[in-house]
């Protein structure tokens, strides 16, 4: 698990640095993000406009950019429904 951790927090470093913060992702890393590293998991992924709408649920304090918390929800939701967890 610690591995798993590890990748987690470095791809979004890497993702999030991208535009010079590595403490937040852009939406234009948010959707290279799941693009690249989540194709399978999100549903509509190649779909622009889904994953605005997956942002945009995800950005809970509302300044278009996510927090690797915010960013956490979404990898707990995705564990949590890959592995048939009651959500």
């Amino acid at each position: 698990m610690e591995s798993a951790i590890g990748v987690l927090v470095s791809q979004f470093k890497a993702f999030a640095g991208s535009d010079g913060s590595s403490d937040t992702l852009s939406r234009d890393e948010f959707h290279r993000l799941v693009k690249s590293q989540l194709p399978n998991f999100v549903t509509n992924a190649g779909d622009s406009t889904a994953i605005d709408q997956l942002m945009s649920s995800l950005d809970k304090d509302n300044d278009g950019e996510l927090s690797f918390l915010e960013f956490w929800k979404l990898i707990g939701h995705l564990a949590s429904r890959h592995g048939g967890f009651s959500l």
